[in-house]
């Protein structure tokens, strides 16, 4: 097993770099992407197994990447919240002007 963290390695994709620098790029990788990727060492040629690059990146404290949740998970917000986000991120010469353009359609 490759233990050096400055040997010269190839991550598939991504080019020449450490085998530091390649473990933590590609446990930021998503799953599935992950599974695509390989590691080579620029020596030899030889692919790394993915338990070792996994091995690598728990004896280093590497953690992977989050699973981020499918956005359709989330709970929709309410008009309300969406309004009062807007509100706080406006600047207020345009809430001056969408207040009176209120005043004035509120009057006919």
């Amino acid at each position: 097993m490759t233990s050096d963290p400055e040997e010269q390695v190839r991550l598939q994709g991504y080019g020449e770099m450490t085998l530091r620098t390649a473990v933590e790029t590609f446990m930021l990788l998503a799953p599935r992407q992950r599974s695509e990727a390989a590691i080579f060492r620029v020596r030899d040629g030889v692919r790394l197994a993915q338990s070792e690059v996994a091995e690598l990146a728990s004896h280093w404290g590497i953690s992977p990447a989050p699973n981020v949740r499918s956005p359709k998970l989330v709970p929709e917000q309410h008009w309300q919240d969406v309004v009062r986000g807007m509100v706080r991120e406006a600047p207020l010469p345009s809430l001056l002007v969408a207040f009176l353009v209120g005043v004035l359609v509120a009057r006919r």
